[in-house]
């Protein structure tokens, strides 16, 4: 049996919306919808919140998830990333409690729409490639790299571009497709974090969504869409 936990990283600190992993979201914290997605789906055995902040630890617990451990203040600052981060819960995990999954779902609280299906949907592709380190969830870009530039003094330069074209001036039908990982979900083979050194490893394997299933709250407007989102859901149950 393939050992799968839940792994939603949750620090007290944020600066678009302050205490944001709790702010209210359709009348419930906003982490809350994490865990709910999470502890409705049948293939992953453990959800786990990693936070520095005894009240988001509460209120996790509150919802149904598990708070082993609390995050140390230097894996909660600004600038950290998320590879520290999972390897402390993991590491965490194996020495008191000699627990080691198979796989780990990541999970953010920013994307609190995503269905318990999507996260089915991840463990069977993924389980069809044993050979990738991991799975993301991506949608196409809005943008084009090739369409980019960077300033290079007062002049500029692009970004990226086709070997051979003035691909900055080709119509964008005719550049390459782009797709952006949205971060709604990823799964990730532990020997990846314990082993590889990664949070992804190099064999990336996709999920591709639609835009219209792509939420992330990063700021007050994106709160508020998400606000309306739910409005219009309840108006259309009527």
């Amino acid at each position: 049996m393939t050992r799968t936990i839940a792994l939603i990283p949750a620090r007290g600190g944020s600066k678009g919306i302050p205490r944001k992993n709790i702010v209210p979201l359709g009348g419930k914290p906003l982490l809350a919808w994490s865990i709910a997605t999470a502890l409705a789906c049948p293939e992953i055995e453990r959800t786990v919140v990693s936070t520095d902040d005894e009240e988001i630890a509460d209120v996790a617990r509150q919802h149904g998830a598990e708070v082993p451990f609390l995050r140390p203040a230097e894996l909660a600052r600004d600038d950290t990333v998320d590879y520290p981060v999972f390897l402390h819960a993991l590491r965490w995990l194996q020495d008191n409690e000699d627990y080691t999954p198979d796989l780990v779902v990541h999970l953010r609280p920013t994307s609190p729409f995503r269905r318990a299906g999507l996260i089915a949907e991840a463990l069977a592709k993924l389980a069809r490639y044993p050979d990738a380190d991991c799975l993301r969830t991506i949608n196409e870009a809005p943008v084009t790299p090739y369409k980019l530039w960077q300033k290079d003094g007062d002049y500029m330069r692009p970004f990226a571009k086709l070997a051979g074209v003035e691909s900055y001036n080709m119509p964008r039908q005719d550049l390459p497709e782009v797709y952006w990982h949205n971060g709604v979900l990823d799964v990730i083979r532990a020997r990846t974090i314990l082993e590889r050194g990664s949070i992804s490893g190099e064999r990336i394997i996709h999920l591709e969504m639609s835009d219209d299933d792509v939420v992330d709250i990063d700021n007050p407007l994106d709160l508020a869409r998400a606000e309306m989102i739910l409005a219009a859901a309840k108006e259309k149950e009527k």
